[in-house]
């Protein structure tokens, strides 16, 4: 069930990669991202043993390389028809420390929702707050 706050055509971007480009251990999970702009970025996740990175780090890479710079809201879906899947923990800091007013469309009892990234890191650490300043 999807909820009206959700960009559905991100997700249906996000499952479309996950059931055509997902295939074996290594890539196992799609995003796609909305950008400010409007374009829409996909990636996989390029598991390893080592700790490869997550789908949504690779689109936030992806998205800079393509001259984007600024996105609106993510999803990230599993393969295998697992559906829209939350960010782990730590991508969930770096999309806060790069895109503080992100949208991220996570799984509820009541459907898809978008929720402020910010909502997922109650008591955040904020890298940039925790700075200092340089000397001029």
């Amino acid at each position: 069930m999807h909820t009206h706050d959700v960009d559905e055509e991100l997700v249906a971007a996000a499952a479309e990669v996950a059931r055509t480009r997902c295939r074996g251990d290594n890539r196992t999970v799609a995003a796609a991202a909305r950008a400010t702009d409007g374009r829409i970025v996909t990636g996989v996740n390029a598991y390893h043993f080592t700790g490869g990175p997550c789908a949504e780090l690779v689109v936030v890479g992806t998205a800079a390389a393509q001259g984007v710079h600024g996105l609106r809201t993510i999803v990230a879906v599993g393969d295998r028809d697992r559906g829209v899947v939350p960010p782990c923990g730590r991508c969930r800091q770096a999309l806060l420390d790069y895109f503080p007013a992100l949208q991220v469309v996570v799984p509820t009892p009541a459907g898809l929702r978008a929720v402020p990234v910010a909502a997922l890191l109650p008591h955040t650490y904020v890298w940039a707050d925790h700075q200092l300043d340089t000397p001029s």
